[in-house]
């Protein structure tokens, strides 16, 4: 499976999300679900699937799908 279909599968099992949602294109506090607390949960979801640490800038900055994708990518986790 290729990170970003998992990383779907993180953002969409952290956040309950409905299987219609369309999570690539997904930003933070854009649903309800994605709170500050829901945005924690998910940062520690992505830590564990991956098995990776977000520092403190990373963890403010992640404010969209793309963005976590593209630090993964940058961890040389992408595809």
């Amino acid at each position: 499976m290729s990170t970003k279909e998992r990383l779907k599968g993180v953002f969409a099992h952290a956040l309950d999300l409905d299987p219609d949602t369309k999570i690539e294109d997904l930003r933070y506090r854009e649903i309800d679900k994605w709170d500050s607390l829901g945005h924690m949960a998910l940062v520690a979801a992505i830590e564990d699937e991956f098995d990776v640490q977000f520092d403190t800038d990373q963890v403010i900055d992640m404010s969209a799908f793309k963005v976590a994708y593209d630090m993964l990518r940058e961890m040389g986790l992408g595809d």
